[in-house]
């Protein structure tokens, strides 16, 4: 049982950012911090990627660990109340994901997925970007 009311709990759900997103902006700085230059959110590609490098034809996704279910982290826990609306609310997020993945992949684009429990070891995530980055 939901400790507050629906009414509460569907006012606290509106206020979950879906882009510029605390994770976002620091994938952002450590990318611009590295020299490279993107834009955000770009509508015309599946899946309106977070972060596009148009030069490299490569887009980087911030995904939280929550709603796209990140496996086997902590942060990707379901709901105890209604179980079978967040199923299905999460198996349509995963789907829709590799779709984007896969039409991106299709068109010539390059993805990168960071997930927001990655984001504590910048080091880490510097290089991954270095590596996804320069093989183009």
């Amino acid at each position: 049982m939901d400790r507050i009311s629906v009414e509460r709990r569907s006012w606290n759900m509106s206020r979950i950012k879906a882009k510029n997103t605390k994770p976002e902006i620091t994938v952002r700085s450590l990318l611009h911090r590295m020299g490279f230059r993107f834009r955000l959110h770009v509508r015309r590609l599946p899946g309106c990627p977070d972060i596009v490098l148009p030069r490299l034809k490569s887009v980087v996704f911030v995904h939280g660990c929550f709603w796209h279910r990140h496996r086997k982290c902590s942060f990707a826990y379901s709901p105890k109340t209604r179980k079978a609306f967040w199923k299905s609310k999460f198996e349509d997020n995963v789907r829709r994901d590799r779709r984007h993945l896969h039409d991106l992949a299709e068109l010539g684009w390059r993805a990168l997925v960071i997930w927001e429990c990655q984001i504590r070891d910048l080091n880490v995530i510097a290089d991954r970007l270095s590596r996804f980055l320069s093989d183009r």
